[in-house]
């Protein structure tokens, strides 16, 4: 199995491996109890989380442990809008849908006014543009940092600074950026930002909302005063821990690995154009995460293409992975100007840590054999559509 679907999930580190298992075995104490048993749950949640926020460079009171990178989305737009004073939000065209859903429910079901704002053909938001949106009752943006689809950076320092200059908070969805690019939130002038561990290495199950000191926030569960009242419910204990050490290995390397993932999917791209000659890559090429490619292949669809690369053992995707079991044109990609046939013709490649030169050669003879012999096929069934008329 050829694996280039990294943006939708990666496999667990050992680092995270080994630092799981006490916590699945012999510490299983539930960590909000006062016995020695939750005592040592508790003191492995206080370790990750000071762990997590000196690589993030936090404060460990400022991170928030959730289940996933969709529950901490939805705790910092639900949350914050809510607790704010206006009633005017802002979010991207191009962002995943555990935002977008959220900004729908706050506009649908609680007369909330969002405005989604436009990007350009690469998938970019303009600075100006967000400027002039933002109104006297804007109290939110929502803007991701990468794109999981394209990997397309967006410019969040300058968007960071519009945001505070106006006095309206900034959440970024940090889910596809982290291990992959430079992370201070210190430094990065954001009240809140979302995070998933099984982005970078570590087990699904285990999400983090970064919220800046000061900043209030509503919670959207109730049942217990667990996470300073932020996020009720018994901690996943053995995943903070697991993502705490997946963080610190993806960090360890990361200028490092990120380089040799862009070699790779140079490498990739030109062997895909060399036997695809009209194959398109989407969004910008050079301001992007180092590991993802997103390819349409004229005349064809995301799904067949998907379907048969699997076949061959090649794992790929056409966008998110959240959208179970479907295969769509990407919003991502329509809201960047691409016509419904090419947005539907689109795959995404995502590599990773354990990509090898190899795998990518193999990849791209499959990719060509296998665009040649549908397009054959297709090319075969119209001609005896046309004899049969």
């Amino acid at each position: 199995m050829m694996y280039l679907d990294y943006n939708a999930t990666t496999p667990l580190c050992p680092a995270a491996r080994e630092a799981m298992e006490p916590f699945l075995n012999r510490h299983f104490g539930n960590p909000s109890s006062v016995h020695a048993a939750g005592r040592e749950a508790r003191a492995g949640i206080d370790d990750a989380r000071e762990r997590m926020a000196d690589l993030l460079g936090a404060k460990p009171h400022e991170l928030i442990f959730t289940s996933s990178g969709t529950e901490s989305n939805n705790l910092a737009v639900l949350g914050l809008a809510r607790a704010g004073r206006g009633r005017h939000l802002i979010c991207a065209a191009t962002e995943h849908h555990a935002v977008l859903n959220a900004f729908e429910h706050l506009a649908g079901r609680e007369s909330f006014d969002v405005t989604f704002l436009p990007v350009d053909r690469h998938g970019r938001i303009d600075p100006d543009q967000l400027e002039r949106s933002i109104r006297n009752d804007t109290i939110l943006v929502s803007i991701m940092t990468a794109n999981n689809e394209t990997g397309m950076l967006q410019p969040i320092g300058e968007l960071a600074r519009i945001c505070a200059e106006r006095g309206v908070l900034l959440h970024s969805d940090m889910v596809q950026s982290f291990g992959k690019q430079e992370t201070d939130l210190g430094e990065s002038g954001l009240a809140a930002a979302s995070f998933a561990a099984h982005k970078f290495y570590g087990p699904k199950g285990a999400g983090l909302l970064y919220l800046r000191a000061g900043v209030p926030i509503e919670p959207v569960q109730f049942g217990g005063a667990h996470e300073n009242q932020r996020r009720p419910g018994t901690e996943n204990v053995a995943a903070i821990v697991g993502m705490a050490a997946a963080a610190d290995f993806v960090l360890r390397d990361r200028a490092q690995e990120q380089k040799r993932e862009e070699r790779l999917r140079d490498r990739l791209w030109d062997q895909i154009t060399a036997a695809c000659p009209d194959a398109i890559q989407n969004g910008e090429v050079s301001d992007r995460l180092a590991n993802t490619l997103n390819v349409s292949f004229p005349g064809l669809s995301s799904e067949t293409i998907l379907m048969a690369l699997d076949l061959e053992g090649v794992c790929a995707s056409s966008g998110s992975a959240c959208m179970v079991g479907s295969v769509v044109a990407s919003h991502v990609l329509l809201a960047m100007g691409l016509p419904a046939n090419l947005a539907g013709a689109a795959v995404r490649f995502s590599l990773g840590r354990d990509t090898t030169e190899q795998e990518i050669d193999q990849t791209s003879a499959i990719i060509g054999e296998v665009i040649a012999r549908i397009r054959s096929f297709t090319a075969g069934a119209r001609t005896e559509t046309y004899a049969t008329v």
